[in-house]
């Protein structure tokens, strides 16, 4: 039942964390879009999603494993949050232009 569980938590904390992944860079971007405030999208977004994968790994410690702590939990939600935050950028790449590129 333990293994379910920690698989459970694994797979429910990378699919948020995927989907914030995919949503941060709009969200960072949409603030710190204009022409004085763009050198700040990228570390806004970064930032962010180590904060969520944080609070997510903290949440669902099974992220990390089967018997890990909250803090290390924590810490490892915080590199799948960067991991994801890059996979995001590129499926966001992606869907806006294509497998041509822009």
């Amino acid at each position: 039942m333990a293994t379910a569980s920690v698989a459970g938590q694994r797979w429910a904390a990378v699919l948020i964390l995927l989907v914030l992944g995919i949503l941060s860079l709009p969200m960072a971007a949409a603030p710190f879009g204009e022409d004085d405030n763009e050198n700040w999208i990228i570390v806004v977004a970064v930032a962010l999603m180590v904060l969520v994968g944080l609070v997510v790994g903290a949440l669902l410690p099974g992220l990390a494993g089967p018997n890990a702590s909250r803090a290390r939990g924590a810490r490892v939600g915080a590199v799948v949050g960067v991991a994801m935050l890059v996979l995001g950028v590129v499926v966001f790449f992606l869907l806006l232009s294509g497998f041509d590129g822009a």
